[in-house]
């Protein structure tokens, strides 16, 4: 990718800036009504998203009709609208009134061994993916349960890239530049802190192994199964999803899980990512109307098979 000048990340960063304090001036549900608004219009005009949006879920949902996957599509794209809306308010979230855009609603079994967890200091890494809100998730959960280490990506223009940051840190996480991040990640495990990371996208040949997802073989990272074997971390499934009824966010689990270990690395570690690909599977099946079903993750294909995104 070409590095940008000066002149256009600053034109970037005032563009990205000025619609996020515009919407943070506005009371969140203006916010998100407008939000919404957006996005609807980007289900029209972005026709190769779409496509793509409806691929994806003829490709997970075989058994529903065309008209069942747009509406899936359509309500996707408004998630990501509220999400939007809720992200420009961060500036006036605080530990008093978080409650009132998320809350809770865990397992009492897995509520107590989360909480053993925390107490033992073991290392954790917190297995998330792009479904409801995982930025109010990285929010709350510092809220909820101390600082975490956010492992991200770093944004190709650098202003909006500390600008993200800002928010995501307001009350203690940290990020961590995926780049060369096996070293720190595995010295913060081994002090018994917190790691999250999304793992739903699809990944490099070299980074990842073929697991189903969707009955579908999908590369997926082996860096989370490998981070948990090397620094006997458990893996713990946390999503962020939007309850109607309540007209909130609700922080939900699925099964913590241990890596797997039997000695033979190789198959260790895609029984591990195996294992949390079909949990982050469970929750999506629950709520598929708000997953990022624009992302083309079976675009990896394993050797001989054909592309599964063909003239899109």
């Amino acid at each position: 990718m070409a590095r940008k000048s000066k002149p256009q990340i600053w034109t970037e960063y005032a563009l990205a800036k000025a619609i996020l304090v515009f919407l943070g001036i506005l009371p969140r549900k203006a916010a998100v009504s407008f939000c919404f608004g957006i996005a609807g219009l980007g289900y029209h005009l972005f026709s190769k998203l779409r496509r793509v949006g409806l691929r994806s879920l003829e490709l997970a949902f075989p058994e529903k009709t065309e008209t069942e996957r747009e509406a899936l599509l359509k309500a996707s794209f408004l998630g990501f609208g509220r999400t939007l809306g809720v992200v420009a308010g961060f500036a006036r979230v605080s530990r008093e009134n978080v409650g009132d855009l998320i809350e809770t609603d865990f397992d009492p079994e897995f509520e107590a061994e989360f909480a053993r967890l925390r107490e033992q200091k073991r290392g954790i890494l917190i297995l998330t993916g792009h479904i409801g809100n995982w930025e109010l998730f990285a929010l709350a959960y510092s809220m909820f349960f101390g600082p975490a280490n956010l492992l991200s990506r770093k944004m190709d223009n650098p202003k909006i890239d500390a600008m993200v940051e800002n928010l995501r840190s307001s009350f203690g996480n940290r990020q961590i530049d995926k780049i060369n991040s096996a070293g720190p990640i595995l010295r913060i495990l081994n002090k018994g802190e917190t790691v999250g990371i999304l793992a739903d996208v699809n990944t490099h040949p070299k980074e990842g192994v073929f697991v189903p997802f969707f009955g579908i073989d999908a590369c997926t990272t082996a860096g989370v199964a490998m981070l948990a074997q090397r620094a006997n971390a458990v893996i713990v499934p946390l999503f962020a999803v939007w309850n109607e009824e309540k007209g909130k966010y609700t922080m939900i689990n699925e099964k913590i899980i241990e890596p797997a270990n039997t000695g033979d690395r190789k198959t260790d570690i895609e029984t591990t990512t195996a294992e949390f690909t079909a949990a982050l599977e469970r929750v999506i099946r629950i709520y598929p109307d708000q997953w990022i079903w624009i992302h083309r993750r079976w675009k990896t294909r394993p050797p001989g098979e054909p592309e599964l995104y063909d003239n899109i």
